[in-house]
């Protein structure tokens, strides 16, 4: 799975984090890998994108992923795999990727090719240390990641226009971390960020893309229900 370039995703799990302060340690010193000036697949592009997502079940300790792929022209899916395993670190928020991570790399391992992008149930810079989920996961894979999360996480946003399409902001203070997008008229919008390798508009265009008929993308709803069917047959 590895691209050249990026870090070494074996070393990184072999030490991965036991506690809070090596985990923050390990955001810290990963951020430096988050490319940022590429601006990512066109929205149209002849290839394949992926959604990955988890399912939790806190009291066997156990977390199952998936990994589903599209044809990003014909949003059919050409390729899924799921994983389980066992939950690698406790639940605090801002450090979530340390519990999803290692099982959510082996469904992607257990695909057939590599996906060309990848859309996480997640955040990518709108992050307190500016590295969630997505660009954790770009790191660690060299692939291009999109984080695309149901709320604002700690920041805020003036609501978007009604109509399907419309922006707005996400702020941490001045700074601009990620975008609201409304997906659909009239419904609370979702907020999306860059993960790893994508520039924001085209993180946004991907995603408006992939919401055909939903307030969340084809890749996090195909994914989600995949990963907790795994979930209900260990």
């Amino acid at each position: 799975m590895m691209i050249p370039g990026t870090v070494s995703r074996d070393d990184e799990l072999r030490n991965w984090p036991a506690d809070e302060a090596a985990a923050r340690a390990a955001q810290d010193r990963l951020r430096r890998h988050v490319v940022l000036d590429e601006p990512g697949p066109e929205p149209d592009f002849d290839g394949t994108v992926a959604g990955v997502d988890v399912a939790y079940d806190d009291e066997r300790g156990v977390v199952a992923a998936a990994a589903v792929v599209l044809d990003a022209r014909t949003l059919r899916v050409v390729d899924e795999a799921t994983a389980v395993g066992p939950v690698s670190f406790p639940y605090v928020p801002g450090l979530l990727a340390f519990r999803e991570i290692p099982t959510v790399l082996d469904a992607l391992d257990r695909l057939a090719s590599l996906p060309d992008l990848v859309i996480c149930d997640g955040y990518g810079l709108a992050h307190p240390r500016r590295f969630g989920l997505a660009s954790h996961l770009g790191v660690l894979t060299g692939l291009p990641v999109i984080g695309v999360g149901k709320n604002p996480f700690t920041f805020t946003y003036e609501a978007p226009e009604a109509e399907r399409g419309a922006t707005s902001a996400l702020l941490d203070g001045g700074e601009e971390v990620g975008r609201a997008l409304r997906t659909r008229r009239g419904v609370k919008p979702i907020f999306v960020s860059v993960g790893h390798r994508v520039g924001l508009d085209r993180a946004c265009a991907h995603t408006l893309r992939l919401a055909t008929k939903y307030r969340q993308p084809e890749t996090t709803r195909i994914a989600d229900a995949l990963c907790r069917r795994a979930l209900a047959e260990v």
